[in-house]
């Protein structure tokens, strides 16, 4: 297995969608035990979709860094590939930006001066405005800056083994 690989992502993934699919089946043994249906999540459904999340987050992670990084970094200087549409995809990211947060910066005037705006849709807008800078992020780190690896000799390692 090579030092960044895809293969524990996948199973990160793939366990999410288990718990995910093990907490559905759960609600509907419920349900027909109750004979209605359920309106509300049982304290198990929530700690399999909970466990489910952070096994997804892991998985997603991996991804994002294996397409980051490749298979294996090898010692020296890797230069990231030019793109002209990776330049055009963060300028057009960037004005969704700005647009999302010109509509959270209105959307916090009207609720100051009019009245309380629902808490999931600023959070959405919140949540929108994190994704949008961190696909920037990713697409700058990934065509517009060089890697530099440096390896280190294994006699001088600060650790003993």
């Amino acid at each position: 297995m090579y030092k960044n690989d895809s293969i524990l992502p996948f199973f990160g993934l793939l366990f999410a969608v288990a718990l995910w699919y093990m907490a559905y089946l759960d609600g509907q043994h419920l349900a027909a035990l109750a004979g209605h249906p359920l309106e509300d999540l049982s304290g198990g459904q929530i700690g399999i979709i909970t466990f489910g999340a952070v096994f997804f987050i892991y998985g997603l992670m991996g991804f994002v860094s294996f397409w980051l990084e490749g298979e294996e970094l090898r010692p020296g200087r890797h230069e990231s590939p030019a793109s002209v549409w990776a330049g055009v995809l963060i300028a057009l990211l960037v004005l969704v930006l700005v647009a999302l947060s010109g509509l959270l910066v209105q959307t916090v005037v009207y609720w100051y001066n009019t009245a309380p705006v629902s808490n999931a849709f600023a959070g959405k807008l919140a949540a929108y405005i994190f994704f949008d800078m961190a696909a920037i992020l990713v697409i700058y780190k990934k065509y517009f800056v060089a890697e530099v690896v440096v390896t280190e000799d294994d006699h001088h390692a600060e650790v003993p083994w």
